[in-house]
């Protein structure tokens, strides 16, 4: 095929140890939905309450946001790091911090704080870089 056979570096523990970090940042942000839903008489199985501009809703679309992102997140971390690990733990962290900035913002009330953590855009696309450099490896159009 394409000559270039990757192996999994000593490395790639970095990026597992980035990902169970991620699972945290998800508890994290499920406690303070859970908390907001007593504080506000949020009760299941409704997800949003009215006005829209409520404290609660914010707290509960910085959670949904971060569950509707993580997938993508996911797998461009998990796959970069085959070929970049460091790199693609680094990115990993990144994404993470900025997550955590970005639902400090939100939990204000004020939805305009969320984009304080518009950073974490920088680790995906270095991500994304990642994975195409490791298909066109994979597929023999770089060398490795």
């Amino acid at each position: 095929m394409g000559g270039f056979e990757p192996a999994l570096s000593p490395d790639y523990g970095y990026v597992i140890l980035v990902f169970i970090a991620s699972i945290f940042l998800l508890q994290w942000l499920g406690f303070r939905v859970g908390k907001a839903r007593k504080m506000y008489e949020v009760k299941y199985p409704r997800m949003y309450i009215e006005p829209t501009s409520h404290v609660f809703n914010c707290i509960q679309r910085a959670h949904q946001n971060t569950l509707e992102s993580y997938p993508l997140f996911l797998v461009l971390m998990l796959l970069g790091g085959i070929l970049y690990p460091k790199l693609s733990a680094f990115c990993g962290v990144l994404w993470i911090a900025a997550r955590v900035v970005y639902a400090i913002g939100y939990y204000t009330g004020d939805p305009e704080r969320r984009k304080y953590g518009a950073f974490g855009y920088i680790g995906l696309l270095i991500l994304l870089g990642c994975n195409v450099i490791l298909a066109l490896k994979l597929l023999g159009v770089m060398r490795a």
